[in-house]
């Protein structure tokens, strides 16, 4: 046998070149090079502009499916929001109509009743614009400051209200602003009146619960006061009109070993971000006055004469 034929070489048609980790080499290589001369010279930037405008189209013809998707989806969602949107205003339609109809029999009906009792009309009263300035310095108390004070003819106890409802009462008076109590706060009351059932309470501010918050105190365990009912003001105090929004019951605490119920109440007003308010004359110089006490009648002995106290 020839000494050739033990060469562990390959035959010379059998030779494939470099090695693969040689190649590997020169590609790592050759790619390292080409990222720093891209990031250094912006060498590819030209092959990158070329490239995406010859594969524009095909991207814009790939993306028209799903462009078409989510626009079908808006359109359908829009128009069932547009039919719920026309359902909703149909009702509110209806149901204004229904109230309008209504508003002249009822106002009709109310002028017979006060021909038929002989009931005076509600007390008109004066009402000034201001702007609320400020809060008051006190953290502990619900009060802020309005543009108007005695300048303006502005009197202590007076009405401020706000576009929902009453916001609070003058407390104290200055020559060119004043301080308004809120009805939230803890010393404040004000009688109310509950439009559903008719019956008489006095609403306190209370900030046990959260900041702006009021409760309906001395109304007993039994008494008929359900959550939504709303309180106006009952006009009986001579200060505010009858008849003002002051409050809406949010919760009825009733306990048995408790005489009276816990009524928790949210201000109709909105006393944490009101603005502009309406400031209205008290009802003090409009009500008559109290008539004076009658005087006991004369103590007398037992011969009938008069024994002087």
């Amino acid at each position: 046998m020839p000494m050739a034929t033990l060469d562990r070489a390959p035959p010379p048609f059998f030779r494939q070149g470099p090695s693969a980790l040689s190649k590997l080499a020169v590609c790592s290589a050759l790619a390292l090079f080409l990222m720093v001369a891209d990031t250094r010279f912006k060498l590819m930037q030209p092959l990158r502009t070329v490239l995406g405008a010859v594969l524009y189209p095909g991207q814009w013809l790939a993306l028209q499916p799903v462009h078409l998707l989510q626009t079908g989806s808006e359109y359908f969602y829009s128009l069932n929001a547009a039919q719920r949107s026309k359902d909703d205003a149909f009702k509110q339609l209806g149901l204004q109509s229904q109230k309008a109809n209504q508003v002249e029999q009822l106002t009709l009906e109310n002028q017979r009743l006060r021909q038929l009792l002989d009931l005076r009309q509600r007390l008109q009263t004066s009402a000034m614009a201001a702007q609320v300035l400020y809060d008051a310095a006190d953290p502990y108390t619900r009060k802020v400051i309005i543009d108007r004070g005695l300048v303006h003819r502005v009197t202590s106890g007076s009405p401020v209200l706000d576009e929902r409802g009453v916001l609070g009462q003058v407390t104290r008076v200055y020559p060119t602003v004043s301080e308004v109590t809120l009805v939230t706060d803890r010393d404040h009351a004000i009688p109310v009146l509950n439009t559903r059932t008719g019956a008489r309470g006095v609403a306190f501010g209370d900030t046990s619960r959260h900041a702006d918050a009021m409760e309906l105190r001395y109304m007993a365990a039994n008494a008929d006061t359900a959550v939504g009912d709303l309180l106006t003001t009952s006009g009986v105090d001579g200060i505010y009109p009858p008849g003002l929004p002051v409050a809406r019951v949010e919760q009825v605490d009733r306990r048995v070993d408790a005489v009276f119920a816990r009524i928790y109440c949210v201000p109709a007003a909105l006393v944490a971000g009101a603005s502009q308010v309406l400031v209205l004359e008290p009802l003090t110089d409009q009500v008559p006055a109290r008539p004076a006490p009658e005087p006991p009648p004369p103590v007398r002995n037992k011969r009938g004469e008069v024994i002087k106290p």
